[in-house]
């Protein structure tokens, strides 16, 4: 008798800490990313006559992981502009907002050592687009009217996933966009300008 119930209680404890180890397991099929918090910063342009700026950006995401190494995702973020000091067309601006930006991308997520862990480092590229937009306050920089660029993007970051269900995602993407002619002298008209991405955020799995 204490035999069967030594048994039973060893196979309840395993039960219970494959539950616990399933629990804690890395991402779902489906990720819902959102990232209340970041910041995307483009350098001058060569010759220095489009000015370095950096905007605040807000966005999310869906991914859907293939497998446990290949994911899909989908991506819509904005560059909200922000007051700001920097030189254009021989005129030192002071506390200028520079222009708000709208993005949007399909990327690759490749996850090297799998995703089904609580630390999951990956790679992800990807293309899109990214709207410059026109407001009041930045008519004054040229900016008079909508624009659309093609825009690449590459690099990586780390999630890590407390439960099965949620977790955090820190990621860093390096931009390029596309020149266009008719993009006003502030921003793209003359070269592919490069920004830098980060952003911290929250995920939900399924």
């Amino acid at each position: 008798m204490k035999r069967i119930l030594f048994t039973v209680a060893l196979a309840a404890l395993v039960g219970v800490t494959t539950a616990s180890a399933q629990e804690r397991a890395g991402a779902g099929r489906i990720e819902l990313g959102m990232f209340p918090g970041g910041g995307v910063f483009f350098g001058s342009s060569s010759n220095d006559a489009e000015p370095s700026f950096g905007n605040y950006t807000v966005g999310g995401g869906v991914t859907f992981n293939a497998n446990r190494s290949v994911g899909f995702e989908g991506e819509v973020g904005s560059a909200v502009g922000v007051k700001q000091s920097f030189t254009f067309d021989g005129t030192a601006f002071t506390g200028q907002t520079t222009p708000c930006l709208f993005a949007y991308s399909g990327n690759i997520v490749v996850n090297p050592f799998g995703n089904d862990r609580p630390l999951v480092p990956y790679a992800a590229m990807g293309v899109g687009g990214l709207r410059l937009l026109k407001t009041d306050e930045v008519a004054v920089l040229g900016v008079t009217n909508p624009t659309n660029f093609l825009t690449g993007n590459v690099g990586g970051g780390l999630k890590w996933f407390s439960r099965n269900h949620w977790g955090a995602r820190a990621d860093y993407r390096l931009i390029a966009v596309d020149k266009n002619l008719s993009a006003p002298e502030f921003f793209g008209s003359r070269e592919i300008r490069y920004g830098h991405r980060v952003y911290a955020g929250i995920l939900l799995t399924y």
